[in-house]
C-alpha cells in the first residue's frame, strides 16, 4: 500500500514537472518571436498560464480530475503542433525546430503520466483494473505511445529548419506601404527584412534563425519604383539569396499576409530585424 502510494506520488511529481517544463519552453518562444504572430501569439501565452496553473494544481491536489484535465491539456497541445504542421493555424504554418521537437516530447510523456495517474485513482476504473482483461491504465500508454508514434512520423516529414536548395530563378521586388513606411517586399507581397549581424557578402542566419526567417533566395528583379543596389549572395548551401542595398534578404514566418510587418524592431536569433525600407540606402 506504501509503494502504491510512493508510486503515485511520484506520477504527481513528474506530471507537474512535466506540465511546467513545456509552459516553459512555450514561455521562451513567445518571449522570443511568438508574440508578435497574430492570434498564434495569444495562443502560446494562454497555454503558458494554463501549463503553469495545471502543474501547481496536479502538484497540490493529485485529484484524478486534475490529473486527467492535465493529460487531456498535454495532449490538445501536442495537437495543436502536429495540427499547425500539418495545415497551419490562423494562417500560420510552423517548421520543425529543435524546441518544437522537445516539446512536443515532453507532452507526450505528460499525457502518459497524467493519465495513467488519472485512471489508477479513478475508483471505478482502478477496480477495473483487477479484473480480467485490459487494464485501463496500459490502455493509456499504449494510447501515448500511438501519440508518440504520430509525432515522431510528423516531424520527420516536416520541413527543417534550413533554407535548401540553389535557386537560379528570378524574384520580384516591389515596394508596398506598411504602417505609413515603404518597405520592399517579395512574394505574395510579404515584407522583407535584413539583419543586422550580416555582411553584404554573408548571411549570418542558418539553421532555426532560418526556418523562422527564410532567406529569400534568387536573382532579385526591380518593380517600377524600386530604386537601390540589387545583389545576391551565396549561402553555405550553395543556394543564392537576393540581397537589396547590400543587405541580404528575409521573410517572417510571423507575417502571414501583405501589409504585415510584425518582425520589424525585434531582437532574435542574434541580432535586431529590420523592414527594408524602400530607397534608404545601406
Amino acid at each position: 500500500m506504501e509503494s502504491r502510494g510512493n508510486t503515485t506520488l511520484a506520477a504527481r511529481v513528474a506530471g507537474a514537472g512535466l506540465l511546467v517544463a513545456t509552459a516553459s519552453i512555450h514561455l521562451d518562444l513567445y518571449l522570443t518571436g511568438y508574440r508578435t504572430i497574430p492570434t498564434i501569439g495569444w495562443l502560446f501565452l494562454l497555454q503558458v498560464i494554463t501549463g503553469f496553473l495545471l502543474g501547481t494544481a496536479v502538484l497540490a491536489v493529485g485529484n484524478w480530475l486534475v490529473a486527467g484535465v492535465g493529460a487531456g491539456f498535454a495532449l490538445s497541445t501536442l495537437g495543436g503542433y502536429l495540427l499547425s504542421i500539418w495545415v497551419g493555424l490562423f494562417g500560420f504554418k510552423e517548421v520543425r525546430t529543435t524546441a518544437g521537437v522537445v516539446a512536443g516530447v515532453i507532452e507526450v510523456l505528460a499525457f502518459a503520466i497524467l493519465g495513467w495517474l488519472s485512471i489508477t485513482t479513478t475508483p471505478l476504473l482502478s477496480r477495473a483494473a483487477g479484473r480480467r482483461g485490459p487494464s485501463p491504465a496500459l490502455a493509456s500508454v499504449g494510447a501515448a505511445v500511438a501519440a508518440l508514434a504520430v509525432l515522431v512520423g510528423t516531424v520527420a516529414g516536416a520541413s527543417g529548419a534550413s533554407a535548401s536548395g540553389r535557386s537560379t530563378g528570378s524574384v520580384l521586388l516591389a515596394e508596398r506601404t506598411v504602417g505609413g513606411t515603404k518597405v520592399l517586399t517579395g512574394a505574395r507581397g510579404l515584407t522583407l527584412y535584413w539583419f543586422a549581424p550580416d555582411s553584404a557578402t554573408a548571411s549570418h542566419c542558418y539553421g532555426t534563425c532560418a526556418a523562422y526567417w527564410p532567406p529569400v533566395l534568387g536573382r532579385p528583379k526591380a518593380a517600377p519604383g524600386v530604386t537601390g543596389v540589387l545583389g545576391t549572395i551565396t549561402r553555405t548551401d550553395g543556394s543564392t539569396q537576393a540581397t537589396y542595398d547590400h543587405h541580404p534578404l528575409y521573410t517572417y514566418v510571423g507575417d502571414s499576409s501583405p501589409g504585415s510587418a510584425n518582425g520589424n524592431g525585434l531582437d532574435l536569433n542574434g541580432g535586431l530585424w529590420h523592414e527594408v525600407v524602400v530607397g534608404a540606402g545601406g
